[in-house]
């Protein structure tokens, strides 16, 4: 290899140095003018080129050569020709000189400002929430949270993800809008890196949630990985972190148990949605309820303790208020929802109650029920069902096994799609038929038998297209359906999956029963126990089959119909049969126009209300 030569080493060399940025650029052209400035006034000196009468000591000729290199006007006052030509050249340099540090300068400050809007400085907030990572999850997770943050004096939401700064701010300005008195602060970076997660203080924030990108094709391996860098970094704080994070598959919740340990909470999202329709599709308007429960909007769940009544029954404390509704209790560090009426409160024990704010949970005195109303309880009878599936996603799988746990033996469930049949799970109650065909095509769903069924879910492509195609689907199906049930004069009870919220204002003139947005869904649940980790037992025993869950039930089963009466006659009609009501469906306002389906969760217990043929009660009891 050939020796490299001094210009190649020089220019080897001044590489190097301007890439080392603004400040090795300035102290090069300053090494570069104070030579320029020693060398013409050497050279002034030893020609003698300065003007008679002037000073002649060096320090003197480098100080007036120093000024005309900053200011090119000083050499209009300068005389004899050989010290005005030398003052010529040092004024061209430094013109240019000048001219270089201001462009250096610039350049510099540029960076700079670029290195700001990418995010790249440190936060240096406290109790704040921390989103990691992006998805269009987190615009609902940061409007939630921003609504319950009203109650607090300072709050804020820090977000980081790998995507450009400003396109992310000015998403959320978009898609969010006013956040209140939440200041929303964004950074870029790599949350599974560990000198990026230092930028947003993960130490200092009140919870973290995790998200996975909306086009990752393993997402459940990101979060967990993010996960790991939070737990197991060096740097820790010593105490426990407050981790949410979703996951897609129930495969990796081991392996994220394993990372997270005690620190991390986990929402399964496919498992949750699927259990939501599942129930839904047996109860038209319960994903209304859901939804009234997830978000920060409205009533919401809490905890209290109330010395006052301590030693009393679970069913004396349910009358205890008068605008908040309990629905069980933390017995021994153990969530009971739905607790036997029996059940003693006792001290150290907590109340789990819905209530529109923590403020608004207050005592009141009891009101007798109305015994003459109550009607005597009738067996709810039980028969086979029918449903039929319109569409495929990897969530079908727990659908049938949570359907199956519903229904007696003799039910069926035809599915329709356009898929290969896959492997579905067994289901001793359920008798499955698989049609390949188009849940699209109305030729196809006219030899349904659509109008004899009980329950039709169309289920959305999750995974297997793009989110505003695989909603298109469900609407040309949704469209199809409604004109089935207008021709043939009957009711259908259809229940819609939606990927994307915006979509559902589209969907709802197809007349569907209920729309589970599955995103929605996920980042309202996320957004719940990031705020109080004891949620997330309740919403598990909720959204399960076992235990208690929340069932609209025919009013005429509680209370006569026509009767005006008030919500603590509901409550004691209710407790008869070893349930707990937390609300009513009006029937006339469910199809009406109303953005609540006629659904009231946590009525006002002295409000009257009439019941009559097709009004729901709704409560927790065990099937």
């Amino acid at each position: 290899m050939n020796k490299p030569r001094f210009g190649e080493r020089f220019r080897y060399w001044f590489d190097s140095w301007m890439a080392r940025g603004t400040g090795s650029l300035i102290a090069l052209l300053a090494i570069v003018t104070a030579v320029l400035i020693i060398v013409i006034t050497l050279i002034t000196v030893a020609v003698h080129a300065f003007p008679i009468g002037q000073p002649k000591d060096f320090p003197d000729i480098l100080w007036a050569t120093l000024m005309r290199a900053i200011d090119s006007g000083t050499i209009a006052g300068d005389v004899g020709w050989g010290y005005r030509g030398m003052m010529l050249i040092i004024t061209i340099a430094g013109i240019v000189i000048v001219a270089s540090l201001i462009s250096i300068i610039s350049a510099g400050f540029d960076a700079r400002v670029e290195d700001l809007r990418k995010g790249r400085s440190r936060v240096l907030e406290t109790d704040h929430t921390l989103v990691l990572g992006w998805s269009r999850k987190v615009f609902s997770i940061v409007s939630e949270i921003s609504i319950a943050n009203q109650s607090r004096a300072r709050s804020a939401i820090v977000i980081m993800a790998p995507g450009d700064k400003v396109e992310m701010e000015d998403a959320i300005r978009s898609e969010v809008g006013k956040t209140g008195k939440t200041k929303v602060i964004v950074r870029s970076g790599d949350p599974m890196n560990l000198r990026d997660l230092a930028l947003v203080s993960p130490d200092q924030a009140r919870s973290i949630i995790l998200l996975a990108p909306d086009d990752d094709d393993d997402p459940d391996s990101t979060i967990i990985k993010t996960a790991l860098a939070l737990t197991n970094n060096k740097h820790r704080k010593t105490g426990e972190y407050h981790i949410v994070g979703e996951l897609s598959h129930p495969a990796n919740l081991e392996a994220a148990h394993l990372v997270g340990r005690q620190e991390a909470h986990w929402v399964l999202a496919n498992d949750l949605i699927s259990r939501v329709t599942v129930q839904s599709c047996r109860q038209s308007g319960l994903s209304v309820v859901y939804t009234e429960l997830l978000d920060f909007d409205g009533d919401e769940i809490y905890f209290t303790q109330q010395p006052s009544l301590y030693g009393r029954s679970y069913f004396e404390t349910e009358s205890a208020f008068v605008d908040s509704t309990v629905i069980g209790m933390v017995a021994s560090g153990e969530v009971r929802i739905n607790p036997p009426a029996d059940s003693v409160y006792q001290p150290g024990d907590q109340l789990i109650v819905i209530a529109e704010d923590d403020s608004l949970i207050t005592l009141g005195p009891a009101q007798p029920a109305d015994e003459s109303i109550i009607v005597a309880p009738v067996p709810f009878e039980r028969t086979p069902e029918h449903t039929i599936v319109l569409g495929y996603n990897h969530g079908l799988h727990t659908m049938l096994t949570e359907l199956d746990s519903y229904v007696v033996t003799g039910s069926t469930v035809h599915i329709v799609a356009e898929i290969d049949e896959p492997r579905l799970p067994e289901t001793p109650n359920l008798d499955v038929t698989f049609e390949r065909g188009d849940p699209t095509s109305r030729e196809l769903i006219d030899t349904l038998g659509v109008g004899d069924s009980d329950h039709i879910i169309v289920l959305a492509g999750k995974g297997e297209m793009a989110a505003q195609r695989a909603d298109a689907k469900t609407l040309i199906t949704l469209l199809h359906l409604r004109d089935i049930a207008d021709r043939l004069g009957v009711e259908l009870n259809v229940v819609s999956e939606m990927m994307d919220d915006r979509n559902r204002e589209l969907a709802e003139v197809t007349n569907a029963d209920d729309f589970i947005v599955s995103e929605k869904l996920v980042s309202l649940m996320l957004s719940q126990v990031s705020e109080n980790k004891q949620l997330r037992e309740v919403f598990d025993t909720l959204f399960s089959s076992e235990g208690s869950e929340i069932y609209l039930r025919p009013a005429e089963l509680y209370i006569a119909p026509g009767r005006s009466t008030d919500f603590y006659t509901v409550l004691e009609a209710a407790r008869r049969v070893g349930e707990t009501a937390i609300g009513y469906r009006v029937a006339a306002f469910a199809h009406d126009g109303d953005a609540a389906y006629g659904v009231h969760v946590n009525p006002r217990k002295t409000d009257r209300v009439t019941f009559v043929p097709g009004d729901k009660i709704i409560v927790l009891a065990e099937e």
